[in-house]
């Protein structure tokens, strides 16, 4: 089965490099790199590896624009519970515990990812939560946090709608929700209030262009 490696941080170590995002160099992150297979994955080379499309392995605009923004306005997350929901590597969710954050919970339904969010928290020092379940299939509003973060969700229709609707949730019970977004094809800015705006530094193997404006806003009810 896809994304069932029996060694996922060992393959992790094997085919990533601890690299330094252009946005919050303060983080290092096990990435793809130009020089590594990985990079360039083809489909058979992923089926014979034994793993899903290496999301986990990029650090995306929007996790890297929320990751700057709680890094330079830590008092959003002193002393709170934050979950970052589909976190990808966890960039996010470092950027978190390193503001101050009492607590954080990286999530993705990739097991390759969560394992990645593993090994990232442990290379910055911080001590991160996994949580490898469906959120979007749970009961609104929850897991229960103080604040709920998410960066680069709309890139399909479907995905959009469902993560929207669990982000306004969170909103309606009362808590701080960020999303960062670097303009995906579904994204509609409705219901969001700006709170920053990045030029974030892109290969134009994976965006098509070499900066990409991301911005993070809060979301509201």
């Amino acid at each position: 089965m896809a994304g069932r490696h029996p060694d996922p941080e060992a393959f992790i170590r094997a085919h990533t490099a601890l690299e330094r995002p252009a946005l919050v160099p303060e983080l290092a992150l096990w990435l793809a790199a130009e020089y590594l297979p990985i990079w360039q994955a083809t489909e058979d080379w992923l089926e014979k590896n034994n793993i899903d499309p290496p999301y986990w392995a990029f650090c995306w605009p929007g996790g890297q624009a929320v990751a700057r923004y709680l890094l330079d306005n830590p008092a959003m997350v002193a002393g709170r519970t934050v979950i970052d929901f589909a976190a990808g590597g966890g960039v996010a969710t470092i950027a978190a515990m390193k503001a101050g954050a009492a607590s954080g919970i990286g999530n993705d339904i990739d097991p390759m990812a969560v394992a990645a969010i593993g090994l990232n928290a442990l290379a910055n020092g911080v001590d991160v939560q996994t949580d490898a379940s469906d959120w979007l299939a749970g009961a609104a509003a929850t897991p229960e946090a103080g604040v709920v973060i998410a960066g680069d969700v709309c890139y399909e229709r479907e995905m959009t709608a469902r993560a929207m609707a669990w982000l306004r949730g969170h909103a309606a019970a009362g808590r701080l929700v960020l999303l960062g977004d670097p303009g995906r094809n579904y994204f509609q800015a409705d219901r969001l209030q700006e709170l920053a705006r990045y030029q974030i530094p892109t290969s134009l193997q994976l965006e098509n262009r070499g900066l990409r404006e991301t911005t993070v806003w809060r979301v509201l009810p």
